[in-house]
């Protein structure tokens, strides 16, 4: 978007930040290399007025994020990007009713380091839409317009929820066992044993949604399973890379939502139970705790 001309402001902190003031950000696609000189500070209150905030950090930064967001100036529509179902309820506890829109991109890719992105599979897209009603709507039509205008194909969806849990339902099974197995996609899927548990824990996910008042079916779970047939068999997913890295993982807001949102919602999940209470340790390991 700020290679496209839009006035566009990065709120970054450590590294990042000081590879974003040094300049460019490099971007390695499969759609085009380009680099960019952008804008960034660590200071929410010097930014100003801005129609529209990118969520675009981990699931377990939001909290940090929508403090950082409180601090800035206006009454700007919030849209998060992350893969679990969360992010909205937990920035609209902070910053309050009609500001916060649903939101999640559709990407491979990863950073190589600060200020430097490699994108190396599948079309960037992105979905918007209403979780609850916004104070000023016409801004989604001004982000998605923004975001084509970037050739970046953007949707305003009519079932915002729904497309969240559809891409949950991608990301969230397949990354729970694929950190649990340390296998990319192709061998995971290989062996009908694995096949077989990551088709169970795709319907649990099914169930969940369904008891949440999605309306997913086990098309769903077919429609799944082949897209992730069709990825490049080394594959991986994103929350996979940081818990074999050793890093802090996306682990709460994925495998560990699956646990958390089932018992409240009354829905067996015996797959991601197995699963979160092997990679839990990991996760503390890597947290510091």
């Amino acid at each position: 978007m700020a290679l496209s001309g839009n006035d566009v402001v990065f709120l970054a902190r450590g590294k990042t930040l000081e590879a974003l003031r040094a300049g460019p950000l490099r971007v390695d696609s499969i759609e085009g290399d380009f680099t960019v000189s952008v804008r960034a500070t660590n200071e929410p209150a010097e930014i100003g007025p801005v129609d529209a905030v990118l969520v675009a950090v981990k699931t377990w930064q939001v909290p940090e994020a929508a403090a950082a967001i409180k601090k800035m100036e206006g009454d700007s529509m919030v849209v998060p990007l992350q893969n679990g179902m969360e992010a909205p309820e937990q920035l609209a506890s902070v910053l309050g009713p009609g500001r916060v829109a649903g939101g999640l991109c559709r990407i491979v890719a990863h950073a190589v380091g600060p200020g430097h992105i490699d994108h190396f599979w599948a079309e960037p897209s992105v979905a918007i839409g209403e979780l609850e009603p916004l104070r000023n709507r016409t801004r989604l039509e001004e982000l998605c317009a923004a975001f084509a205008a970037a050739n970046v194909r953007c949707d305003i969806s009519a079932d915002m929820a729904k497309a969240m849990w559809e891409k949950f339902l991608f990301i969230t099974p397949w990354g729970s066992l694929g950190a649990v197995t340390r296998m990319p996609v192709g061998p995971l899927l290989a062996e009908a044993g694995r096949r077989d548990r990551l088709t169970k824990a795709l319907q649990e996910v099914v169930a969940l949604a369904r008891a949440r008042g999605s309306v997913l079916g086990p098309e769903h779970v077919e429609k799944t399973l082949a897209i992730l047939d069709g990825l490049p068999p080394e594959t991986t997913s994103s929350m996979q890379r940081d818990i074999m890295a050793g890093r802090p993982s996306e682990l709460e807001g994925q495998t560990g939502a699956v646990v958390r949102l089932g018992r409240g919602a009354g829905v067996a999940t015996p797959v991601h139970e197995g699963i979160y209470a092997e990679l839990l340790p990991l996760e503390r390991v890597a947290l510091g705790k």
